[in-house]
């Protein structure tokens, strides 16, 4: 096995023990012990762990080895704030430029999730979910938006924070994402933008009850009314404002 090979093996392993909570938030670990515990030598376990940091999943400290991190009420915070002010204008942008092609993925995407809600297909449900959310940054033209989403959300679901089956169900979560089809698909800017909104926050405030934090934490500049208003008067037919707007 190559080094390289040798390092996502243990990278792997260490993300399962600390998503099972075999290695349970605020623990200590050296790598010397980690490194025999799993029969490897340092070097791909300090690799391995340099990732996990980036990850956030542990914090290095100097000559104390790591601890685990699990997630925090101002983890989740973050995240939704930053992705409230990604994703509103990506489904304002997305609903003032839908075409029949858009429409179509949209409605095909939202009806893959319902099945694989009703299945219980957990790993299909949130495969689905994540290229529904892609799909409207997609109309934007904008790959990198979709990416950084992709990455805020693996920030949380990494960590095996999900509402899905604890707080609502799949079925559930899948029926938020409806109104923000309906509105994208109707061309309807400040709908779409209010629904995404909506879906957002609600999700945020059942995790951040699910791991102990304020209900009703995120702040206003993340969510306020002038996304909504100025949007409806706006000309998006070109797409989303520029960044010299």
């Amino acid at each position: 096995m190559t080094r390289s090979s040798t390092t996502d093996d243990v990278l792997t392993r260490l993300r399962e023990q600390i998503l099972t909570g075999a290695l349970p938030p605020g623990s200590r670990h050296s790598i010397y012990r980690l490194a025999d515990e799993l029969g490897v030598s340092r070097t791909p376990v300090r690799e391995a762990v340099l990732r996990l940091a980036d990850l956030g999943l542990v914090t290095i400290e100097r000559n104390r080895g790591i601890t685990i991190r699990g997630v925090r009420a101002e983890d989740v915070r973050d995240v939704f704030e930053l992705r409230l002010l990604l994703e509103v204008p990506a489904a304002a942008g997305a609903a003032a430029r839908v075409d029949e092609a858009l429409a179509d993925r949209l409605r095909q995407l939202l009806d893959a999730m319902r099945t694989a809600a009703a299945s219980g297909d957990a790993p299909g449900f949130y495969g689905h979910d994540r290229l529904l959310h892609a799909a409207l940054g997609d109309a934007l033209g904008s790959p990198r938006l979709s990416a950084e989403v992709d990455r805020l959300r693996d920030l949380i679901q990494v960590r095996g924070v999900s509402t899905g089956g604890r707080t609502r169900s799949l079925p559930d979560v899948a029926e938020e994402h409806a109104p923000i089809v309906a509105a994208v698909v109707a061309g309807d800017v400040v709908g779409a933008a209010a629904a995404m909104r909506d879906h957002l926050v609600h999700t945020a405030s059942l995790l951040l009850e699910q791991v102990g934090g304020d209900a009703a934490p995120l702040r206003g500049w993340a969510l306020g009314d002038w996304a909504l208003g100025d949007w409806s008067a706006g000309d998006w037919s070109a797409g989303a404002p520029s960044a010299a707007d």
